[in-house]
């Protein structure tokens, strides 16, 4: 497996992160099976969040890995907080630091490698982010701190008031959802794809050292399918077997590719609980696209050049 440092952080790691969205399908045999398959692969960068199965995910994994100190040793765990399903979204001091004491319960574990604020507050309060961040780095809980969902000037708001250095921006990204992309391409132009939504995020994010984890990479619009094998998708399916069968992998692996081809080195989070879709997860590490097949790729999605 590559690896990669997460932001200035030093922290070395897995190019591919396996989320644990959807840990609480499996049956109790099956998470034991998944998560000791991801470790053999050398897929060792486990990303969760409080919300995910109202906590039961981050408890199931635990469960699933054996945590225990010579375990805990083999992984590098990374959680999200923020989000109070019913009521919006907390970034005080109090609910960081409450949320954390909770996922180090469920994970555990006395440490988390990486803590994600999730999505972004709209009553944030930095000087509160700054106090709960601060507190948990020094007492040890917390060893490096990221954002999911938040454009440049909300990471500088934070970034004004937090000492420790934001590593991570985790962000939807796929092939079909790349308006990231797109926008650097369609610059002084009026059509549709020009339209900045984000600030610019993806060259923020190269400029300032932070590493993109692109979130969903086989989904198209919020959820609302996988692309691969879609009807909706006949031009850009064509070209990914065409690819797939060129380079003796899986249209699985090709997606995958094209994310990692980009030289933002990102890592993508991996959502997927079937095994084989891991491994050919996993494979798409080994090979590397050309600059013509990365475009012919965005292409086929429907996206234009200027």
């Amino acid at each position: 497996m590559k690896t990669l440092n997460l932001g200035l952080s030093g922290l070395e790691t897995p190019v591919i992160a396996v989320g644990c969205m959807r840990i609480n399908r499996l049956e109790k045999s099956e998470a034991a099976q998944f998560v000791n398959t991801a470790l053999e692969l050398g897929a060792k960068f486990f990303d969760h969040a409080d919300i995910y199965g109202g906590g039961s995910c981050e408890e199931i994994f635990a469960q699933a890995i054996g945590m225990s100190s010579s375990v805990r040793q083999q992984v590098q765990l990374q959680s999200k907080c923020g989000i109070r399903p019913g009521v919006a979204f907390d970034f005080s001091a109090a609910h960081i630091t409450t949320a954390v004491e909770g996922i180090l319960k469920r994970l555990k574990t006395d440490y988390l490698d990486v803590l994600l604020l999730h999505r972004p507050d709209a009553l944030v309060e930095p000087e509160e982010v700054a106090r709960a961040f601060g507190l948990l780095h020094a007492s040890g809980k917390v060893r490096n701190f990221g954002v999911s969902n938040q454009k440049p000037a909300q990471i500088r708001l934070l970034q004004k008031f937090v000492r420790q250095p934001l590593i991570v921006n985790q962000l939807q990204l796929s092939i079909t959802n790349a308006a990231m992309i797109s926008n650097g391409l369609h610059v002084n132009m009026l059509d549709d794809a020009a339209v900045d939504r984000d600030g610019s995020i993806l060259d923020f994010c190269r400029l300032n050292a932070l590493t993109v984890q692109p979130w969903s990479p086989f989904q198209y619009g919020f959820f609302e399918g996988v692309f691969l094998g879609n009807e909706r998708f006949p031009a850009l399916n064509a070209k990914i077997t065409e690819l797939a069968e060129k380079y003796g992998v899986s249209e699985t692996t090709i997606v995958i590719a094209w994310l990692l081809r980009h030289p933002a080195a990102m890592q993508p989070v991996i959502g997927t609980m079937n095994i084989e879709r891991l491994k050919d997860c996993v494979k798409a590490t080994e090979i590397t696209l050309t600059k013509e097949e990365w475009y012919a790729v965005y292409l086929a999605a429907g996206n234009v050049l200027p």
